[in-house]
């Protein structure tokens, strides 16, 4: 038996939950579907959203679910979207434990995933002393002592965000690096050191990291590690079904959360390089703005022709 629905939500994370949220207030049939893994799982707090400074994730999630449950019109399915057919007005959605879904329109906020850390030790700090942005968790580590695993262009602009909360951090860029000469020489003037041996290990304690070292011997003592990270999207649905992607493996939408796909939007980091919670949340509900005006057009258009 299929069920029926005016929006299938793959994905529950901060874009998801606020769609969801949306749309059930729109009192729109609404059904989410999400794994259980997100990617914030990591952390032990997450910061930056208005009111919710400092929460858990696991208890952002629990308080998000307890208030949507409060519209009956919305479903949650704990599952894994596996595969989508059809097209605007009539998709079809079969999950991992062999259930099928059919939906108006679908929402994709996928997230993305962290690719496995190729960097030895790094796995043991992520999380607690090692992070990726220093708008969510440099204030934690205001004035400490830091390493930033990066290399390229974005090592010489990391080096100008994170001097925002600390003036003592190393560059490391764990081998090659990408920096020009210029680069190289403006860092020097502002007392960066930049090492380029490749990574060894990172030596840490219960999640604490201690050192860095490199395969040349240098240890690089820190209390802190901001790293890039290298992502992927959340599921390859988007790109099954046609959806245009950059090369990052984003999906391109519009200012509402538009595909290129009639009758698919997406929101959230599958959907956008601003990773932080607060505006995967937003984007949530802009896309289930738009959602529900689109779904409201058509009910208009159809009344009008009886």
């Amino acid at each position: 038996m299929t069920m029926n629905y005016d929006c299938v939500i793959i994905g529950g994370g901060p874009a998801g939950l606020n769609a969801a949220l949306v749309l059930g207030r729109a009192r729109k049939n609404v059904l989410l579907i999400d794994e259980g893994q997100p990617r914030n799982q990591v952390t032990r707090e997450s910061h930056g959203f208005l009111t919710r400074d400092g929460i858990k994730p696991s208890e952002f999630r629990r308080i998000a679910i307890e208030q949507i449950r409060a519209y009956p019109s919305v479903d949650f399915a704990s599952d894994t979207s596996v595969s989508l057919t059809g097209s605007d007005g009539d998709f079809h959605i079969s999950t991992a434990q062999g259930l099928r879904y059919q939906g108006k329109k679908v929402l994709f906020a996928i997230g993305k995933k962290d690719a496995p850390l190729d960097i030895n030790g790094l796995a043991e700090v992520y999380g607690k002393s090692a992070f990726v942005c220093p708008y969510c968790d440099g204030w934690e580590l205001r004035d400490q002592s830091l390493v930033v695993i990066v290399n390229g262009a974005k090592a010489f602009h990391f080096a100008k965000v994170i001097s925002g909360w600390t003036s003592r951090f190393t560059i490391c860029t764990n081998g090659w690096d990408g920096l020009s000469d210029a680069e190289r020489e403006e860092l020097h003037q502002h007392n960066v050191p930049v090492y380029d041996a490749p990574i060894r290990t990172i030596v840490s304690n219960e999640g604490q990291v201690q050192h860095v070292e490199l395969v040349d011997g240098t240890q690089l003592p820190c209390t802190g590690i901001f790293f890039g990270p290298k992502l992927v999207i959340g599921s390859d649905l988007p790109q099954t079904v046609g959806c245009e992607m950059t090369e990052l493996g984003t999906v391109v939408v519009d200012n509402l959360g538009k595909t290129n796909v009639p009758g698919i939007y997406s929101a959230g980091d599958a959907a956008s390089e601003m990773q932080q919670l607060i505006m995967a949340a937003s984007l949530g509900a802009l896309a289930g703005i738009a959602i529900n005006s689109e779904l409201l057009m058509e009910n208009w258009e159809k009344a009008s022709l009886q």
